[in-house]
């Protein structure tokens, strides 16, 4: 077994033991069914790539006849070069190579359109991808957004999020959180390791420095969490209408 590259089904079935672990500590929570979508997307992503980095065999065959077609004319132009001796035929012959010059350069440029549109067609593919995996890491992002540890055992409001977890369940979650975007990140990487296009793996790296953010946040709210371990920490208190005197 190669450890050099990333294998897309050991992402497949350590996402599927995360959606696993979520549901039995979590079940019908949220953050399970996004591990879920999360899960459907490395799934996708493995049969993404192989579609997409495939050789397109018809825009191959189509520039390598455009540039046979233009090998052939330098050719004919330069057998017909050495045929012509007088001046009259040169001149007919510069009209002729005027000709083959113009078209020379329209087929040149079809030529290095054909020879760059595999590869920006693989590159709107990846990017596709990229934007989808780019948006589950903000969903992530958001299921662990209300989660204050600073909050735990304080007053709520009418408007304030449930925050019925005790502080193991709190970093369980928390934990999980980090994990997801972790092997989020690790779809997004399969990308990179199959193609050298600057901007797909800018964009690539653009995810990965996300992910690491957001998770290095998650993680200084488990160490608030694990400072308050052992402390007593009061029930939480339901929201309630405060009377002022006077109003």
């Amino acid at each position: 077994m190669s450890y050099r590259a990333l294998r897309p089904e050991k992402i497949t079935e350590t996402l599927e033991a995360l959606k696993d672990r979520i549901e039995g500590r979590f079940p019908g929570s949220g953050l399970a069914r996004v591990c879920g979508d999360v899960l459907t997307v490395a799934r996708d992503t493995c049969k993404r790539i192989e579609g997409v980095f495939r050789p397109h065999w018809g825009l191959r065959i189509l520039l390598a006849f455009i540039l046979a077609s233009l090998l052939a004319l330098i050719i004919v132009l330069g057998l017909k070069a050495q045929a012509f001796k007088t001046s009259d035929e040169l001149s007919d012959l510069m009209q002729g190579v005027e000709a083959a010059v113009s078209l020379t350069i329209v087929l040149g440029g079809a030529a290095i359109f054909l020879a760059t549109a595999e590869s920006r067609w693989k590159r709107d593919k990846a990017l596709k991808a990229l934007h989808e995996i780019r948006s589950l890491v903000h969903v992530i992002d958001m299921h662990q957004l209300t989660k204050d540890p600073s909050m735990l055992g304080q007053a709520r409001t009418s408007s304030s999020p449930e925050r019925d977890m005790s502080p193991f369940e709190l970093m369980r979650y928390l934990d999980y959180c980090s994990e997801m975007l972790s092997l989020t990140a690790k779809c997004a990487a399969l990308y990179a390791e199959k193609v050298s296009d600057p901007v797909v793996v800018d964009t690539v790296g653009d995810i990965e420095r996300l992910t690491s953010e957001l998770s290095g946040k998650i993680w200084q709210k488990i160490t608030i969490v694990q400072s308050l371990e052992g402390r007593d920490l009061p029930l939480p208190v339901p929201a309630q209408t405060f009377y002022r005197p006077g109003a």
